[in-house]
């Protein structure tokens, strides 16, 4: 792996991150607030951050 690929991929999985830890603070708002439609984008999120760190630790097995 070159260190572009290397860099490349530290900067999705921390993008990825940044999802999930946002989406946990969307819906703690929402359940604080009473706002249900806040949980649920909050969870969405979550769940999509979750998913795209899967794929990046699928690539990460293939390239090693």
């Amino acid at each position: 792996m070159t260190r572009e690929e290397h860099d490349m991929g530290i900067g999705k999985k921390t993008r990825n991150m940044g999802h999930i830890v946002e989406g946990m603070a969307k819906e703690t708002t929402g359940k604080a607030l009473g706002n249900k439609s806040l949980q649920r984008r909050g969870r969405a999120e979550q769940a999509m951050g979750r998913m795209r760190q899967a794929v990046e630790k699928g690539r990460d097995a293939l390239r090693h």
